[in-house]
């Protein structure tokens, strides 16, 4: 008689593995198979190998998205989503950027998924900040500018940032003094200067971005800026430039004549 009763574990297998908190978020079309595990192993290991022979540059956005989406979304094919992350926010550093309440709006996306996306973009801060930071400021430009652009170039609102300096020009402390809007951003001249002489600075660098990617100054930039360079004279601290930053390239006050 056992032999002719039901097998109900042959007619309901229990899962191999419990879905990522993230898998279940992103929608499969009606009838579509999941990808089986030995096409998605397979898939990703060509996309590392491809990586550490070339590198970022031999790899299209979505691709190093791709990568970073693995550890979020560990059984599941993460390029549709990859694809849609790029197509919504734009490109690689958008994506990176964005605020965690417009990532999480997105089908798909679920705080494993902004979780992985937060720390590269931490880590690739701290890595520019590094550069700069506690190093002569004027004789590593390039340094700086790289650092600027990928801590503010992909934000969508204004941030307002104050370099402070030392004797030397070597970079003591790196402070955001405020976030705005898409266009403003409130600046205080005096609590800049204030900050400064707790710090022993004698001398500043500011920096804000341009959220529409434009880094023309505007004429309350160049308002402001005097504004600081005002507070900061009687005291002799110098004010070496105010860097405006766009999505791709940035504009120095002092180099266009504004200080």
């Amino acid at each position: 008689m056992e032999a002719n009763r039901p097998n109900h574990f042959a007619e309901a297998p229990m899962p191999l593995f419990a879905p990522a908190t993230d898998e279940a978020m992103i929608p499969v079309q009606p009838g579509a198979a999941r990808a089986a595990p030995s096409y998605l192993a397979d898939h990703r290991a060509r996309l590392r190998e491809r990586f550490m022979a070339g590198g970022a540059a031999a790899m299209p956005d979505y691709e190093m998205l791709e990568l970073v989406l693995f550890r979020a979304i560990p059984r599941q094919d993460v390029k549709p989503l990859a694809r849609r992350l790029i197509e919504h926010f734009g490109d690689f550093n958008r994506v990176l950027s964005a605020p965690p309440a417009r990532l999480t709006a997105l089908s798909g996306v679920g705080p494993a998924v902004v979780t992985e996306l937060k720390i590269v973009e931490a880590a690739a801060q701290r890595l520019s900040r590094a550069r700069v930071m506690n190093r002569p400021v004027l004789s590593g430009w390039d340094a700086l500018l790289d650092y600027c652009h990928t801590a503010m170039s992909h934000r969508e609102t204004e941030q307002f940032r104050v370099l402070y300096l030392d004797r030397k020009n070597v970079l003591i402390e790196d402070e955001e003094q405020g976030r705005g809007t898409v266009d403003h951003v409130p600046v205080y001249p005096r609590e800049i200067v204030r900050r400064a002489l707790e710090l022993n600075a004698s001398a500043l660098i500011l920096v804000h971005n341009h959220p529409s990617g434009d880094p023309t100054p505007s004429q309350s930039d160049i308002t402001m800026t005097l504004q600081v360079q005002d507070a900061c004279a009687p005291l002799g601290i110098t004010l070496h430039d105010h860097l405006i930053i766009g999505k791709s390239q940035e504009v120095s006050l002092r180099s266009s004549g504004y200080l």
